[in-house]
């Protein structure tokens, strides 16, 4: 990665405008204490953008699972199919399990690379701790998903 140093401009042309940013931080790769590297744009001398770099999730269990798919529609859940078990609005990355706790970040990389999923949602009792049902907003997706065998990877928390 490029350093980008104090009093350093970008320029980016998009949709036809010129955004003009500067750097404020003394260098892009300064870290946090818990890793990250941080700095601070401004976008035409009124706002703020932040840039961080995350460190890589460390994998703490890679397990074999069935993974299917489920949409917000009653038939498939419960009386309120926008919210999950956790209590929180379905949204895109949301996976249900009855083993894991809630907020528990995987990923499938055979499946979607390093897409991370978080586990708010739960499962019917007969599916087991070893099923896995990726939220989808349409019915038709999700049946169209299938069931499939994959690794998920269990994210350090």
């Amino acid at each position: 990665m490029a350093k980008l140093l104090k009093g350093s401009l970008i320029l980016i042309v998009s949709l036809g405008f010129i955004l003009n940013f500067q750097v404020l931080a003394p260098e892009a790769e300064t870290s946090n204490p818990e890793g990250a590297i941080s700095a601070l744009l401004t976008i035409e001398e009124n706002s703020l953008l932040a840039i961080s770099s995350l460190p890589e999730p460390k994998v703490t269990r890679r397990v074999k699972v069935i993974v299917t798919a489920y949409s917000s529609t009653p038939f498939e859940t419960d009386s309120d199919p926008f919210i999950t078990a956790a209590g929180t609005q379905v949204r895109d990355g949301i996976i249900a399990n009855n083993l894991l706790p809630f907020g528990t970040k995987i990923r499938l990389p055979e499946l979607y690379g390093d897409k991370v999923f978080v586990v708010e949602d739960r499962m019917s009792w007969k599916k087991g701790d070893y099923h896995f049902d990726i939220w989808f907003p349409d019915h038709w997706q999700a049946k169209n998903f299938g069931a499939k065998h994959a690794y998920l990877e269990i994210l350090e928390s």
